[in-house]
């Protein structure tokens, strides 16, 4: 959140979030991880200021990590395309950004052994959603950060 407070300021955005589990995960790519998802829920926003609301919850072995927001949503066809480096759904001129974010994203996630995904619908928001092993006996040398 701290990484994001000037952009939040300027889009008037608001992030609600509960408390999250302890995971066995490699910090900095967890924060690049959310920072991209944040970041682009508060880009990607219509007429009203952007809201976040950042969920988890226990699946089985997994968390299942849910970052939703209200703003211009996605069409469900472009569902996997998202995820495809620099396949931007959007010009620059509208949105700025490489196309790169949820790219990296995806990496981090699979990573960490989990899958990413996106349900949304055009004008009415967007949630990403994640899956992460819930089992904390995992020795952090196991998460391939390469």
């Amino acid at each position: 959140m701290q990484n994001l407070r000037y952009v939040l300021a300027e889009v008037k955005g608001t992030v609600i979030y509960e408390e999250m589990p302890s995971i066995v995960a490699d910090e900095p790519q967890m924060t690049q991880l959310f920072q991209n998802l944040i970041g682009n829920a508060l880009k990607f926003h219509g007429e009203e200021a952007p809201k976040v609301e950042i969920s988890a919850a226990r699946k089985g072995n997994d968390w299942i990590f849910s970052v939703k927001d209200n703003g211009i949503g996605i069409d469900p066809q472009y569902k996997d395309r998202i995820f495809e480096i620099f396949q931007r759904l959007h010009t620059r001129e509208e949105y700025s950004g490489t196309g790169i974010g949820l790219t990296i994203a995806k990496k981090i996630v699979e990573r960490h052994g989990g899958r990413i995904w996106v349900d949304g619908e055009p004008g009415k928001g967007t949630t990403f959603s994640f899956s992460i092993s819930a089992m904390t006996d995992r020795d952090p040398s196991e998460v391939d950060i390469n």
